[in-house]
């Protein structure tokens, strides 16, 4: 297993691909199958967003509702897991994936024992307790090492170092909400082992001054090899991809 400075800023220098949500450009995002599918396409591992369900759960899932997914108006914070294990969240994508259901972060783990995860951690108004949840499941499974956590809300980032302070974390950050001064705020107080920046902020020389930093810089989403190519030149740790057989196939030598 590796140490979790490896699992933000990667191994030998290579620049690991990790599908987003999953393969999701092709199977319905966030799903065992779409995890599966993405290491399947040559993916070092994946990303995913997580939600603390009503009955306490760490369910993954990306909006706060199942309207787009499954077609269901239910929220996951407010809803009980049986309640949203009942939603075919996997229908949507086609035929094929039909009868999908909103897994565990633990499944996730478990099913997938060698990838990288990275987990990014969703609420609506703060929920801290998402934060001790996560990491109380991410040691349960010994997955320590693999896993980085990141958030837009870097409370739950905070709150997650205070649960977990030998986890990598990541700031994950796009270019709205002044985020030059929010980043450098964040690197001093919370002093994370990577940043997470949307593809319009990743230049070649942003990327290498994180790196020159020290810092794993995982950029997302990266979907044309060309891009992904480029990044990994710059010294990009990660690119976080829907289409990761794509991308694995411009970074190979």
């Amino acid at each position: 297993m590796t140490s979790s400075h490896d699992a933000a800023a990667g191994p030998g220098g290579r620049t690991l691909v990790l599908g987003h949500r999953g393969a999701s450009a092709e199977a319905p995002e966030n799903t065992l199958a779409a995890f599966r599918l993405a290491m399947a396409q040559g993916a070092d591992g994946v990303e995913l967003d997580v939600w603390r369900c009503a009955s306490g759960e760490v369910v993954v899932a990306h909006d706060e509702d199942l309207v787009r997914v499954g077609g269901s108006p239910l929220r996951v914070p407010a809803s009980s897991l049986d309640a949203l294990r009942a939603v075919d969240v996997g229908a949507w994508k086609g035929a094929r994936w039909r009868g999908e259901r909103i897994p565990l972060l633990s499944e996730v783990l478990e099913a997938l024992p060698d990838a990288v995860v990275n987990v990014e951690l969703k609420s609506r108004g703060g929920d801290l307790a998402l934060a001790k949840a996560a990491a109380d499941v991410v040691w349960r499974a010994g997955a320590g090492g693999r896993v980085v956590v990141s958030s837009f809300d870097w409370r739950l980032v905070a709150a997650f170092r205070l649960a977990s302070p030998k986890v990598a974390t990541g700031l994950l950050f796009d270019d709205r909400r002044a985020w030059r001064l929010r980043t450098w705020l964040g690197i001093r107080s919370l002093r994370p082992a990577a940043v997470h920046p949307d593809r319009v902020l990743a230049t070649d020389a942003r990327v290498r001054a994180w790196a020159a930093r020290g810092l794993g810089v995982n950029v997302w989403t990266v979907d044309e090899p060309a891009e992904a190519a480029r990044l990994a030149r710059a010294g990009a740790t990660a690119v976080i991809t829907n289409v990761p057989a794509a991308i694995r196939a411009a970074l190979e030598p």
